[in-house]
């Protein structure tokens, strides 16, 4: 019905919205692989960060109030994914530009990478297009230190998610030890 009312609405305004189709991607599943450039112009793989945990999070657009809240929540918890030893990693359409100038603004101090050519939110099922406005979906992927996604996170509240993906981080790595324990 959701999907039926929005596709009713967009035919009344005269646009079209487009959805990638949804990759086969989810827990269980490899990580797609990237190679994106950072604000600072480093590049980035799935393949260099093994190893460790990966909060890959795809976000629609640089500076607006949803992105930014949600950018500044995992920039307060910094310190907690750095003592669980897990990196973030932001996705959206936006240039090297764009994301350094938002990374600057908001004292970001992890990677926010460009996908300018869109693949990588394709490869993960999130591109959306409205009209001639393309952009990432707000959805996460929660990636293991063997690039394997273990949790999938579609609806995606700003002001709470940072604090979410750490509970679920802390469970599966004490889920992870005990396990090595028994071993």
């Amino acid at each position: 019905m959701q999907g039926s009312l929005k596709k009713y609405l967009a035919t009344l305004l005269g646009i079209t919205i487009t959805t990638a189709a949804m990759a086969d991607i989810g827990p269980g599943q490899p990580a797609p692989e990237f190679r994106l450039q950072d604000q600072h112009g480093e590049w980035h793989t799935v393949e260099q960060h093994r190893g460790k945990w990966i909060t890959l999070y795809f976000y629609p657009k640089d500076d607006t109030p949803g992105c930014t809240k949600e950018a500044c929540e995992f920039r307060d918890n910094i310190f907690a994914y750095d003592e669980l030893g897990a990196i973030i990693l932001g996705i959206s359409l936006d240039d090297t530009a764009s994301h350094e100038a938002f990374a600057e603004k908001y004292s970001l101090p992890f990677s926010i990478l460009a996908d300018t050519d869109k693949k990588t939110a394709i490869d993960y099922g999130v591109y959306t297009k409205i009209a001639s406005f393309e952009m990432a979906r707000r959805e996460t992927f929660l990636i293991n230190p063997d690039g394997i996604i273990v949790k999938h996170y579609a609806k995606v509240s700003p002001a709470t998610h940072s604090e979410e993906v750490l509970t679920d981080l802390r469970e599966l790595i004490a889920d992870n030890t005990s396990i090595d324990v028994e071993n």
